[in-house]
């Protein structure tokens, strides 16, 4: 463990997390919003279902642990949504197990700290012409549909609202923005630098609107170690320096306005 301890904010889903650390990818997003404030951690493995999620739930989320996390963002979904394959064998988890298996991570999670707080995201949509272009029709047999993903969204965010957890609807999100097929994904499936955004976007609301204590909110958090320092770069007073624990940096500006 690396001090001084700083809140612990949680990744944990498919590829959808796995590859969120990409170029412009939501949790980095996260991670830079959040330097000196909250320590963003990913467990991100991609091609999981819930079932295989379930499976190392204790390894992820211990409850014997001193320190538990402050928020964790859950996202599975779209490869629970996916077709069955003839074999039988392949991710595709039917609805009322995936929703079973979504309220059994919840309740882990709640059950580790009272302030552990918990956004779930539901799977995004998809562009099949560009997943099969880009796979040459690898999935057809276990096909991924926007009607797939909009049953297993909408099922996730029904059992929020019975289990009163925040939740965030990425199908209807992502088809907000302007051209979404060729603009939110990188291969049809996972989430480019512009879909990233809209995540972001989301997360950020809702951090901002809950009443949670403590604040999880960016603008809200304490920067570490913010007192003034002599070492810092000088003011043109000659008598001052500027202190920059709280700098807003140019790239970071257009998170400032979440409505």
């Amino acid at each position: 463990m690396v001090g001084p301890r700083r809140p612990q904010f949680v990744l944990f889903g498919s590829s959808i997390v796995q590859m969120s650390y990409n170029i412009g990818g939501w949790g980095a997003i996260l991670a830079d919003l959040y330097a000196r404030k909250a320590d963003v951690v990913l467990r991100g493995y991609s091609g999981w279902n819930t079932r295989m999620a379930l499976g190392i739930l204790d390894e992820v989320f211990p409850k014997d642990e001193p320190i538990q996390p402050s928020l964790v963002i859950l996202y599975f979904g779209g490869n629970d949504s996916t077709g069955p394959h003839p074999s039988g064998l392949g991710c595709h988890v039917p609805l009322p197990e995936f929703v079973e298996n979504m309220k059994r991570m919840m309740l882990h999670i709640q059950s580790l700290s009272d302030k552990t707080r918990i956004i779930c995201l539901t799977s995004p949509p998809v562009n099949g012409i560009r997943i099969r272009e880009i796979f040459w029709g690898a999935f057809d047999d276990q096909s991924r549909s926007n009607e797939g993903c909009r049953i297993y969204s909408e099922a996730l965010i029904e059992l929020c609202k019975e289990m009163d957890v925040e939740a965030i609807n990425l199908y209807t999100a992502i088809q907000k923005r302007d051209d979404w097929e060729n603009t939110c994904f990188i291969d049809g499936i996972h989430l480019s630098a512009e879909g990233s955004k809209v995540v972001v976007k989301e997360i950020l609301k809702v951090l901002k609107r809950v009443d949670w204590e403590p604040n999880l909110y960016w603008l809200e958090m304490a920067a570490e170690y913010p007192k003034d320092s002599p070492y810092y770069v000088v003011a043109p007073d000659y008598k001052t320096t500027f202190n920059v624990s709280n700098h807003i940096c140019a790239w970071q500006k257009e998170w400032l306005n979440i409505i």
